[in-house]
């Protein structure tokens, strides 16, 4: 059985679907939800579904106690879905090659600090691309730059606005990101 550490910015429709995936297949029996924002609707997610949840702040991820909650976890995997802030190089340390993020976009394009969500999908619409996607990458000490681990296309059509070019990604984002956390699950991630 697996354990999975999930941060989480906002909604967690992505943290939602992936708990929703591994409930059909039991490979993963633990999940730890970790929040930035005591706002979120994430928690709402997490309360109703009796997953446990932490709310921190900068203080408590860049001093060590998030890293804390994490050691006394001991998650298989670390999966940042919709979390908006750069993850600190001692947690990436102590879980080399165990930590991933998705991307709203095909990076390199459309990546590093400020791009996400909203922004992405503007910039998009703005110099008229005719596709995007997702990037499931490897998360490393910058924004958006780890080792690429997965990527799918969704065309960009012209009278696409922001939140088109939104829900087409989060198609691809519901349809990808459990089968890759699956398979990273299974895979000698230390190699």
């Amino acid at each position: 059985m697996k354990k999975i550490a999930l941060f989480a910015s906002g909604s967690g429709t992505n943290v939602e679907n992936i708990i929703n995936y591994f409930e059909q297949n039991s490979i993963v029996n633990e999940y730890l939800i970790l929040v930035n924002n005591q706002n979120a609707k994430v928690i709402e997610k997490a309360e109703k579904r009796n997953v446990p949840f932490t709310i921190f702040d900068r203080t408590m991820l860049n001093e060590g106690t998030v890293a804390s909650k994490l050691k006394e976890f001991q998650p298989d995997l670390i999966v940042l879905a919709g979390f908006l802030w750069k993850f600190p190089e001692a947690i990436l340390k102590d879980y080399y090659n165990k930590v991933i993020n998705i991307h709203p976009a095909l990076l390199p394009k459309y990546g590093g600090k400020g791009m996400y969500g909203h922004f992405v999908h503007e910039a998009i619409v703005d110099n008229k691309e005719t596709e995007t996607g997702i990037t499931i990458h490897f998360v490393n000490e910058n924004y958006d730059e780890g080792a690429i681990i997965f990527q799918a296309t969704t065309p960009v059509l012209p009278n696409f606005s922001p939140d088109d070019v939104a829900k087409a990604v989060q198609v691809l984002e519901h349809k990808h990101f459990p089968i890759i956390i699956e398979k990273l699950l299974f895979t000698n991630l230390d190699e």
